[in-house]
């Protein structure tokens, strides 16, 4: 993340993972790791693997439950990759096991929220430092913030 952070950045991480879990209480229990949940999980392995087929034009590895697609060009996929069920999307950047760490989150995340995934994700907002997601994460993991930044 470029730029210099707020010296209150993690209070407000903080505050936006109270809000998410305040956000999930709302949630009927049976949209959350159910056969429903399970069906929207399926639908994005899919989404993913279609979109990751179609760009890619790098190796396909499996880390885990994790399937990463390389070689996409940058306008199919935001940031420096974006997760989609177990799918990471990304370019030709260099991976290591704290980023593969934070994507296998957002792989399990997908497992939880099914359907609800890009709708929760999209509400969080597209600030790390404020998307509860990106936060659960873990936001130095990402390659949000520094590792040991204050």
């Amino acid at each position: 993340m470029s730029g210099q952070l707020p010296s209150d950045w993690r209070a407000r991480a903080e505050q936006a993972v109270e809000r998410g879990r305040r956000i999930d209480r709302l949630i009927p229990a049976a949209l959350l790791d159910s056969p429903i949940s399970a069906a929207g999980y399926a639908y994005g392995c899919t989404v993913g693997w279609v979109w990751g087929t179609l760009w890619s034009r790098g190796r396909v590895e499996r880390h885990g439950r994790l399937y990463v697609f390389r070689g996409l060009p940058s306008w199919a996929y935001p940031r420096g990759g974006v997760c989609v069920g177990n799918c990471f999307l990304t370019g030709d950047g260099a991976l290591d096991e704290r980023l593969l760490a934070h994507e296998a989150v957002h792989e399990r995340q997908w497992r939880r929220y099914g359907f609800l995934m890009p709708l929760l994700y999209a509400l969080a907002g597209r600030n790390p430092l404020r998307n509860r997601f990106e936060i659960e994460a873990g936001l130095e993991d990402g390659r949000y913030v520094r590792r040991g930044a204050r």
